[in-house]
Order: C-alpha cells, then structure tokens, then sequence
C-alpha cells in the first residue's frame, strides 16, 4: 500500500522503527517477532480481524519490517501496511487449526530464508496471541537460535505519544463523549440492558461529523445494583430497576485508539453512603490529577488518591490506571506503566493514561475516570469534557 493511504506518515513509522531499534540494540537483539496486533498495526499500520490465527511482524536493523500471516490475510496486508508487497508473506490454510504442523514452522523457514536462523530473536511470551505450542514449535525449527523472551519491549516504545498520534485520541474522545452523555441520558427503569447497548454501539458507530467509530477493544461495561461490586460485567436482557446504581466504562474508538471514560448514575433518591463515596471519589480524582505532571511518578497519582480515600474512611488498594492508545481485542491498555503505589516510574510528556480509580464496594459500585495526556508543563490535558458528579434521576 502507497504510504499515501496509511494512518500516519513515513516519518511517524521511521520514528516508530527508530525507538525500537535502540531499544533492541539495548537488549541485544537481531530480530524481535511482535506477535500483539497492537504492536503489529503501531509498526506497519496492519489493520485486520486475523489475530485469532498465529501472525506476526519481524524487525530487523536493517531492513524494513516484514508482516508474516495467514494467506487470506496477505491481501489485507498489502492494503494496509506502509511497507513495500514484497515484505509480506504468507503461509497456506493448511497450517491452521492443524494437528500435524503448525504455521510457526512457517515462519522459522522464512526467518532462515532471511538470514536469522544463528540470530538472537525476542518474542512476547507475556502476551494473549502467542501460545505456549507457537512458543515449543519456534524454539524446535529453530535449533541453532537464541530465542528470549521480549515482552513489553515494543509496548514500551509506544508510551509516548506523537502529534499524529493525539490527534486521533482526540477524535476518539469525542466519541466518548457522546456515547457516555448518551447512557446518561438513556438510562432509566424499565429500559432492558441489551437495548441500552445496542443504542451505545449505534451511536459509537455512526460517529461524530466526520469522526467515524471503529470497533473498541473491550465492550460497553455497564453492571447495576450488586453486580456494579463488579468491575467487568457487561449487559444481559434484564431492565434498569429503580434504586440500583450503574456505572458505565465505555470508550470511543477512532482507527485502533480510545479514549476511555467511566461515568455512574443512580435511578432514584440515590442512599447517603452512595452519594458520599461519589463525592470521595471525585475529590480523590481530582488530588490524583494534581500529581500527573512531568517528572513525577506513576505512584505519585495512585497515592494521592488513596490517601484521599482514605481521609473519608474509604480503603482503597491495586492498581488506578493504565496506558492506553493503539489497541486491540481483549484489552485496551498498553501494559506496560501501572498507576499504583509501588510504581516508579517517571512520567513524561506526550504519555497518556486512563486514570480510573472506581470502588467496587460488597453490594455496588461506582466509576468516574479521565483518560489524560501528561503536559509539557504544568497539570495534565484531559481529553474529555463531562461532569464528574453522580448522575442521579428522581
């Protein structure tokens, strides 16, 4: 594909190569086999639902990177890639799903074909879409190569986000935006869940002016009553019930980036105990915000909200927030920076962060987060623009 058509421009994709190069040459690496299709698409600009059949894209020091996949995805490459066709490659519908070969027997003849067969190779092993057989398979076909393990080190070099690339995560925002003020405003008893979510997906899809939706990495979380004391049920059929509190974790989505945004409301005169652990909640937030500068550490956010909490009697543990851009399905944080008390690492402009410091309590819960960008100077840029009050209708 002509670099034209790409997401971003031949410079983004060289600065991107670049970051990752050094960072190989710091671990002494000749090639690393990113296998995460976010990794894929932050390096080529692959894009395609193929991540369920093993694929990969191989980085050398000095050559352009190659996309390596299943043959009927070979043409999703060429479309999609910035990359030259004859660094894509493919190998046939026999290896999948086979229990006499396996595709990585595949991609170990072409990375001999290509000169690595004595390299010293990385590969994710922490990572959903590379299995513990792709793993016993490369190391076997590759008898005579050091393979070590690379997790992470690509995802590091996504941390810090370009001009290019926040321009995109602010389209994604005002999806998110819209699709949050939408469940807000929906959200009443006796509106059954999945209807709810299918007017979310709706209006995610359809976009903002001339913002189109792409799919987001993770579904519409929206649980109510008790199972809001969970932070990860999505919908069912049932309707919305008077007196239960629902929050919802949504994000819009523009070309693989989200901009994450959390927002609760209660359907009914909502309890006291409820209302003030809003109010915590949100003055925690807000103490944690005052700590995303430059130069300070991740930790530095996660303890300010936790000793917020705590001043009004709410204990509150783990991790508050996460990385997050470019991704795809399950996850849309970048793992690698957690936002929590034993986290040190410094944070620098141009990183973005969900910062999401929800209670899930023994009968509900509540989420009011902000997805932000750590500044140059001075406090952090927020993506979004929404009240963080509890919602509440009478």
């Amino acid at each position: 594909m002509a670099i034209e058509h790409a997401p971003f421009s031949q410079k983004e994709y060289q600065r991107r190569l670049a970051k990752t190069r050094k960072a190989m040459e710091e671990k002494g690496l000749d090639v690393i086999i990113a296998t995460d299709p976010s990794n894929q698409a932050w390096l080529t600009g692959y894009d395609g639902w193929s991540f369920y059949v093993h694929q990969a894209v191989i980085v050398t020091h000095d050559d352009d990177p190659r996309w390596w996949g299943r043959r009927m995805d070979g043409n999703g490459a060429y479309r999609t890639v910035w990359m030259d066709n004859d660094h894509v490659h493919s190998y046939s519908d026999d290896y999948v799903m086979s229990t006499t070969q396996h595709a990585m027997d595949d991609l170990a003849h072409l990375l001999t074909e290509l000169g690595h067969a004595k390299a010293r190779i990385g590969v994710e092993m922490e990572n959903y879409y590379y299995s513990a057989r792709a793993h016993e398979v490369l190391v076997k076909a590759l008898g005579q190569a050091n393979i070590v393990d690379a997790t992470g080190v690509v995802n590091w070099q996504r941390g810090v986000k370009s001009d290019e690339e926040i321009a995109f995560m602010h389209k994604a925002a005002k999806l998110s935006e819209k699709i949050v003020s939408l469940a807000l405003e929906r959200a009443e008893p006796g509106l059954p869940k999945n209807q709810l979510v299918s007017e979310i997906y709706q209006s995610m899809i359809s976009g903002v002016d001339d913002i189109w939706g792409d799919y987001p990495a993770i579904v519409p979380m929206l649980p109510s009553g008790k199972d809001a004391s969970a932070a990860h049920l999505t919908w069912n059929g049932e309707p919305m019930k008077k007196g239960e509190v629902t929050f919802f974790e949504l994000s819009g989505c523009y070309r693989r980036y989200h901009v994450p945004l959390c927002r609760t409301v209660h359907l009914g005169p909502a309890p006291q105990h409820i209302l003030d652990a809003a109010k915590a909640l949100t003055e925690g937030l807000e103490k944690g915000l005052e700590q995303a500068v430059a130069g300070h550490r991740a930790c530095d956010i996660a303890n300010a909200l936790t000793e917020s909490l705590a001043r009004a009697g709410i204990d509150r543990t783990g991790r508050c927030g996460y990385p997050i851009g470019l991704s795809y399905p399950p996850d849309w944080g970048e793992r690698t920076i957690s936002l929590r008390a034993n986290d040190e690492t410094v944070l620098e402009p141009g990183m973005t962060f969900h910062f999401m410091p929800g209670l899930w309590m023994d009968d509900w819960g509540i989420e009011t987060t902000e997805t932000i960008l750590i500044s140059e100077s001075g406090g952090p840029t927020l993506f979004t623009n929404l009240p963080r009050e509890l919602t509440v209708k009478p």
